[in-house]
């Protein structure tokens, strides 16, 4: 696939680190307006149209998940060992389920699986795209079953977020192209405005180095859930 860029190189500054940073303030906007923050805020009203507090934050948090996303695609591409890669993913998907449970039911049950699972399905999908590239019927097989466990998984962003992987990695090489991934998530608007940081990424992996920092920003994503269900669990009058 011949290579197309919108953006000149020299204009590309974001690293893999800095990615990372914009994903992760963008997860806890999105977070924190979905479990913490009452609907009904109004943050400034203009005749009939209200901007509320929750609606701005859940569109802030809309560029969490592409950026992740793409930074998957990166690490399935440049790791140096695809298997420990994919065991990291599925161990964090299951450590997550706790807190992700909590702060949905207050119980360790809940019918929906954390977006972890939507990340580690989509991880299989790429592993299925680059050992069966020259078998394409075998490829398709594994991609469709990988699908329908999604949907039956009901996890994050469900069989939407699972195609929308694999179409960011089948047009890895085209940003223009790429930015219509977004037609398959909620918010086009916004998750198409994550594209612009994405397209800024000039291929370094940045500050975070490291075991230590790099299972840091792991393990983030169910830490803050789980600090978000003990505000929630003991917070009166605004919480909803």
């Amino acid at each position: 696939m011949t290579e197309y860029h919108i953006i000149p190189d020299k204009w590309k500054v974001f690293s893999g680190s800095t990615l990372k940073v914009i994903a992760t303030v963008s997860m806890f906007i999105d977070h924190a307006g979905s479990y913490l923050v009452d609907k009904n805020i109004v943050l400034l009203q203009l005749g009939t149209h209200k901007l509320l507090l929750y609606r701005l934050m859940r569109d802030l948090g809309r560029f969490a998940f592409p950026i992740f996303c793409f930074l998957l695609i990166e690490g399935f591409l440049h790791t140096r060992s695809k298997l420990r890669y994919g065991i990291s993913l599925a161990a964090l998907a299951v450590i997550s389920e706790i807190p992700f449970n909590l702060v949905h039911t207050g119980t360790l049950f809940f019918r929906g699986q954390n977006v972890f699972f939507t990340l580690t399905l989509g991880f299989l999908g790429l592993c299925a795209l680059e050992r069966f590239r020259r078998k394409p019927w075998i490829c398709l097989l594994c991609i469709l079953g990988l699908a329908i466990v999604s949907i039956h998984l009901e996890a994050d962003y469900n069989i939407s977020g699972f195609a929308f992987i694999m179409l960011l990695y089948a047009l890895r090489k085209n940003e223009l192209l790429r930015i219509f991934t977004a037609l398959l998530l909620n918010n086009f608007r916004f998750v198409m405005l994550s594209f612009l940081p994405i397209s800024l990424y000039n291929g370094r992996r940045g500050f975070i180095k490291g075991p230590f920092l790099k299972y840091l920003f792991y393990f983030i994503y169910p830490a803050h859930i789980f600090v978000i269900y003990l505000i929630k669990a003991n917070t009166v009058g605004f919480i909803q």
